[in-house]
């Protein structure tokens, strides 16, 4: 090499242009792939819950997040799979909502109580209750709703009961028989409340009906 080189023009030769994924750092593309999907439940979230899983075709769905119809596939092989992600969110949501309602109840059983009743309430927002007691057995089918539907909260519950019996506040055998027929329950009276004239009044109707079956079942 020529010594009279300029020194910076050395150290340049055989560089070239960075590759795709050297100008885009990993962790700048995770951070994209997540806003992308983020986007994409978010949108979906709005639209099955506003105009249901039927009338919301891809295309609604990938204008409403700003993305291509690609861009949806990439991320979901389907509207099913949307519309299933979609689901566990707003599962996610009640679980905490549930929580927080029933923070400081004086026992295990108020506590799931206040958390059952939280659930109820939620069936009151139009958007929840077109998505999880409307759509979501229909578009689901029954063993993958009832499968999601137990991801989420199943062991939860089961542990408040279980806590429950501990303390002497519940004669229940069987928490787990006992806590999938509390979820039943609960989709049966979501459902009372989703056709009802009076959601409201039948929101209290279901939640005193299942105070009345903890009650049965107290110490």
């Amino acid at each position: 090499m020529d010594e009279s080189q300029d020194p910076e023009t050395r150290y340049t030769i055989g560089v070239t242009e960075p590759s795709p994924s050297e100008a885009n750092p990993p962790n700048l593309r995770a951070e994209q792939v997540a806003q992308t999907r983020t986007a994409l439940t978010a949108a979906g979230r709005r639209l099955f819950g506003r105009d249901g899983f039927a009338a919301t075709s891809v295309d609604d769905l990938a204008r409403e997040a700003r993305v291509t119809t690609g861009a949806l596939y990439h991320h979901f092989p389907s509207k099913l799979a949307l519309f299933e992600a979609v689901f566990e969110d707003v599962h996610t949501e009640l679980l905490a909502a549930s929580a927080e309602s029933a923070a400081g109840a004086p026992g295990s059983v108020e506590f799931l109580a206040r958390a059952l009743e939280s659930f109820l309430d939620a069936v009151l927002e139009p958007d929840v209750q077109r998505i999880v007691i409307t759509d979501a057995p229909a578009v689901l089918g029954l063993a993958r709703f009832t499968e999601l539907d137990e991801r989420y909260a199943f062991a939860e519950i089961v542990a408040v009961i279980e806590a429950a019996v501990a303390q002497g506040e519940l004669q229940v055998d069987d928490p787990e028989t006992f806590t999938r027929l509390l979820f039943g329950a609960l989709t049966r009276g979501g459902m009372l409340i989703a056709n009802s004239d009076q959601p409201r009044a039948t929101r209290d109707a279901v939640a005193k009906s299942i105070r009345a079956l903890l009650s049965s079942l107290s110490t």
